[in-house]
């Protein structure tokens, strides 16, 4: 039988944290590992009865956090979830039959009445839908935090997770690209309990970086390629048009078209880099 891991990053999540002490007796044999990051408030007193308590000296991230946590698991399966009373105790027996069917990694979907605001889920599903196109496959839910995944294939991968929030985002597109078995089980989120740790200005950024690091994870070329394509047609229409009316080739053309050739050059630099982290890494 597979010893389970349940692992909960948690920066000051006094008022959340308690709900999750039910796992305790929903899986008696799992180990549960909280991992204190740089907390100021009571959230290592609220964990300590009930769970193992890793702390971090100061704040290093939510990503952090969750490698902290996968270092120190002993179990076969490890189970992620937020500290903040959004991801429900109950829903980890779903996640965890969803895998029983064969799955590396289970992922808990948030339902559009989940999503903390109509931005996030705006933002969420251009997120799946880019994604699902990268991949040829449906993703549901590329940013949850709430999922499930073999330790042996997770472990494989740390040295790929950033420190910050998209940790959920690199691992999915991580296990794709390995070839490993993905699967989303739908889910739905209580409102957060406490103040949210998401800034607009700076993460509205960061998750825009999310999109490029979708396709430099996976497939670099697929991302470049049609926006390569797309400078190519803009220095062809730009050509034709200065050709009717001038019968001229200008140098606005001229910097299309290279910037078409450089930005194709790039995907297929990235391509390979790409190729060779993921070979080096499985030898």
């Amino acid at each position: 039988m597979n010893k389970l891991s349940i692992i909960i990053p948690a920066k000051n999540e006094e008022k959340g944290l308690g709900k999750l002490s039910v796992l305790k007796d929903l899986y008696p044999e799992a180990e549960i590992i909280v991992v204190n990051d740089g907390s100021t408030d009571r959230t290592k007193e609220i964990a300590v009865p009930w769970a193992k308590v890793i702390d971090h000296p100061y704040s290093k991230g939510n990503g952090a956090s969750i490698k902290t946590g996968a270092r120190a698991a002993t179990g076969d399966i490890l189970v992620f979830m937020d500290g903040d009373g959004q991801h429900q105790p109950e829903d980890v027996g779903k996640l965890l039959a969803k895998m029983a069917e064969g799955y590396d990694l289970v992922v808990g979907a948030r339902s559009r009445g989940s999503q903390a605001s109509k931005g996030r889920w705006l933002a969420n599903t251009f997120y799946n839908k880019f994604s699902s196109w990268m991949v040829d496959k449906e993703i549901k839910d590329l940013t949850s935090g709430f999922r499930i995944v073999r330790a042996s294939f997770f472990k494989e991968i740390l040295h790929l997770l950033p420190n910050g929030f998209s940790y959920p985002t690199t691992s999915t597109m991580a296990f794709f690209r390995y070839g490993y078995s993905v699967s989303y089980v739908d889910i739905n989120v209580k409102d957060r309990i406490g103040k949210s740790h998401i800034n607009l200005l700076k993460d509205g950024v960061r998750f825009l970086l999310i999109i490029f690091k979708v396709g430099t994870l996976y497939s670099p070329l697929k991302l470049f390629t049609p926006i390569s394509f797309l400078f190519f047609l803009l220095g062809t229409f730009r050509y034709i048009f200065t050709y009717l009316d001038s019968g001229a080739f200008t140098n606005m053309s001229a910097l299309m078209y290279s910037t078409a050739m450089i930005i194709f050059l790039i995907g297929l630099v990235s391509e390979q880099v790409t190729m060779l982290i993921y070979t080096k890494h499985e030898s």
